[in-house]
């Protein structure tokens, strides 16, 4: 279906960064959010995090929704930060902090249809 996970652990500061990614088959049916909201719950609270980034490319809007939904915060655009296809990309730079995360109300995934 995907992957999710937590990489580029900075112990020292606190910090990682989120990714994920999920089949085309398996969109839209909040599966992606369940996931993150269990990664993001055990960042914070077994691994002591303070901060958590995510890239995001910039036309991906769906991600973008996501990772807003789940109460990320847009810092910025990183220029040219991510090279495919033969060519550099800008990328969003997202973040959620422990205490945004503590004091955000919990959101459920859309509703399934049919459910």
């Amino acid at each position: 279906l995907g992957t999710c996970g937590l990489f580029k652990w900075n112990r020292a500061w606190r910090s990682c960064t989120l990714g994920y990614e999920l089949g085309r088959d398996a969109r839209g049916k909040g599966l992606m959010h369940e996931a993150l909201s269990i990664v993001l719950a055990w960042g914070f609270e077994h691994m002591s995090l303070n901060r958590i980034e995510a890239q995001i490319h910039p036309e991906n809007h769906a991600s973008i929704k996501l990772a807003t939904r789940l109460g990320f915060v847009c810092e910025g655009r990183l220029r040219e930060a991510g090279f495919w296809l033969g060519a550099h990309r800008d990328l969003l730079q997202y973040a959620l902090l422990r205490a945004e995360y503590a004091a955000a109300p919990t959101t459920a995934p859309p509703s399934q249809p049919g459910a």
